[in-house]
């Protein structure tokens, strides 16, 4: 029931209205925000990449992923990582036409796979694809690589997180979940999760089927303390924290989540 009721709901992302925020004033030049292409195999992958200009020191890099229906400028307006911290360089990839039961089933709207062997792993190795000629190319700290996303992107974000853990210092999906195909595959990471109460593409029980899986998974207390507006944080005296926001909206990137987002990554280094 949980796969049937994940796979179906999560699409048409790109396409729910309310789902950007008000663009915040920041450092970042919007110049720095240029179009790349990687040849993953047979095709040519794309994304938008914001580069800071150097400062001698290793960068951080922030990967965010549209949902489905969505592009890469829709990430790069609704999340803008690259504003709330321009010492990042900040990558939000394009996604290819991708199929989903009963809401498109014909594939036709861009998305991500769904979980590790979907679509012959063809996001995975363009996450590969991405990260290794970053990382040669732009100095980048290798214990500093994140992924955020929304919707199906933050479905793609827990694929990250369950066959590329050892690349990812922390991970904030935002009104997404785990598929149970991996859910075995979890390795303990910090992670935020932003879900809104009203969400009806994912419904908000499944979200919080996700939060139990991460707090059991990382030995989490069961009772955790406020750690700012929306948020709860869960500690762990074991392994890493889970924070959870939970916002009274609905399917859509909050006001106020992508700098709590933010605040969250700049805190965690992979051991």
């Amino acid at each position: 029931m949980f796969l049937r009721s994940a796979v179906m709901t999560f699409t048409l992302v790109g396409l729910v209205t309310g789902s950007s925020t008000a663009q915040p004033e920041g450092k970042a030049d919007n110049g720095r925000l240029k179009s790349r292409t990687w040849k993953v195999g047979d095709v040519t992958r794309e994304a938008l990449v914001y580069v800071p200009a150097s400062s001698g020191a290793k960068r951080p890099l922030v990967f965010v992923f549209h949902g489905h229906g969505g592009k890469s400028e829709l990430s790069a307006r609704s999340f803008a990582i690259h504003k709330h911290w321009p010492e990042a360089v900040c990558v939000y990839p394009q996604g290819l036409p991708t199929a989903v039961p009963v809401l498109d089933p014909m594939g036709r709207l861009p998305g991500w796979q769904k979980f590790v062997g979907d679509q012959k792993n063809r996001d995975l190795e363009f996450f590969d694809a991405m990260l290794k000629s970053l990382v040669a190319e732009e100095s980048i700290d290798e214990k500093r690589v994140y992924s955020t996303g929304h919707s199906n992107g933050g479905f793609f974000t827990y694929v990250l997180c369950a066959a590329r853990h050892d690349k990812l210092a922390a991970a904030a999906p935002v009104a997404g979940a785990i598929n149970p195909r991996d859910a075995m595959n979890m390795k303990p990471l910090p992670v935020l999760h932003v879900a809104g109460e009203k969400d009806k593409i994912v419904p908000f029980a499944t979200q919080e089927k996700t939060m139990d899986q991460l707090r059991k998974l990382n030995k989490c207390d069961e009772k955790g303390k406020e750690a700012g507006k929306y948020c709860t944080q869960y500690t762990s005296a074991n392994g890493p924290p889970v924070v959870t926001f939970i916002h009274p909206g609905a399917h859509n990137v909050p006001a106020g989540a992508p700098e709590r987002i933010v605040e969250f990554l700049k805190l965690h280094t992979r051991k």
